[in-house]
């Protein structure tokens, strides 16, 4: 592969790597392919429109990964990929999605992933999806993924949602339905600066009994930044979901936080909670005691909150 030191930053931010990936994969850069490698039960082809990827991934794959992250590192590409992954029965795969855009320039740059994911029953998938902006240019840097699952019973999918620094505009959808036994996780950690917009929503229908979900956000809104968490679960079924947002607020930066639940059986059992504040001053002075300056103790709060 031929990338520049910027493209190689990147993908170490979004995908942690440092070199090639073990196993299947697809490296995108500035709307091209620039690496591929499929596997005896991991199959990876462009689709015919030529507008993404379909991944099929074999009954009973176990301890195998993809690795499908995208870096943009021109300033003006805008881009919608749309990648379908078909994943057997009783498998154990890791995913590692993510994109990193690099703007220098005055024109915006955007990137929207649209995902699907049709889980195998008895299924198990950890899905890691980072986004991360860097570039002094006066374009914006904006995401706006999509991401839909679709679970078949007895799976488990668990989400690792991380958008740490740098991107201008954000709007995460994310919709679940779930059948018999089914599980879902989800753990997303946001934090937001300057004048940046940030949007999650996340609609799960727990269709059948046994199914299950539990979507965490935790975030830091900071500058006069602004954030959106919107979460709905909807139990059809005996079955039990939650919801959490956890937020700090700092500077004059804005949170509005819309938890939801929708109950339509008389065994569905839905709980949501949601807290947003400051950090308490005892934290800091605690931490101050120990030699750190009050801007120190602040991010050593932050960053064991989002971790």
């Amino acid at each position: 592969m031929n990338m520049d030191p910027v493209q190689k930053q990147l993908l170490e931010e979004v995908a942690d790597l440092h070199d090639i990936p073990e196993g299947a994969y697809n490296l995108r850069a500035n709307g091209k392919s620039i690496g591929r490698n499929t596997t005896a039960n991991i199959d990876i082809q462009t689709k015919p429109e030529g507008n993404g990827i379909d991944i099929r991934i074999k009954d009973g794959t176990v301890n195998e990964s993809v690795h499908i992250p995208v870096v943009l590192s021109e300033s003006g590409i805008k881009e919608t990929v749309y990648n379908d992954f078909f994943i057997g029965e009783n498998c154990d795969v890791l995913i590692v999605a993510g994109c990193g855009i690099d703007n220098c320039g005055n024109q915006d740059s955007q990137h929207n992933g649209i995902h699907r994911f049709y889980v195998g029953k008895n299924s198990k998938i950890r899905y890691v999806e980072k986004h991360y902006g860097s570039g002094n240019g006066d374009g914006k840097r904006i995401l706006d993924p999509v991401t839909e699952v679709y679970m078949d019973e007895g799976s488990t999918m668990e989400m690792e949602m991380a958008q740490i620094k740098g991107v201008d505009s954000t709007e995460r959808t994310t919709i679940a339905e779930l059948k018999k036994d089914s599980k879902l996780v989800v753990r997303e950690r946001l934090m937001t600066h300057g004048e940046q917009h940030a949007l999650s929503v996340y609609k799960v229908s727990l269709n059948e009994e046994g199914s299950s979900a539990d979507v965490v956000s935790r975030s830091v809104a900071r500058g006069t930044s602004y954030q959106k968490f919107d979460a709905c679960i909807i139990g059809n079924a005996a079955c039990s979901g939650h919801t959490e947002c956890d937020s700090i607020i700092m500077d004059n930066g804005r949170i509005l936080a819309v938890p939801s639940l929708e109950a339509n059986s008389i065994d569905a059992a839905l709980v949501h909670e949601a807290a947003i504040g400051k950090i308490a001053g005892d934290q800091l002075i605690k931490l101050m005691t120990l030699g750190l300056t009050e801007a120190e103790a602040e991010e050593q709060i932050i960053n064991g909150f989002l971790k």
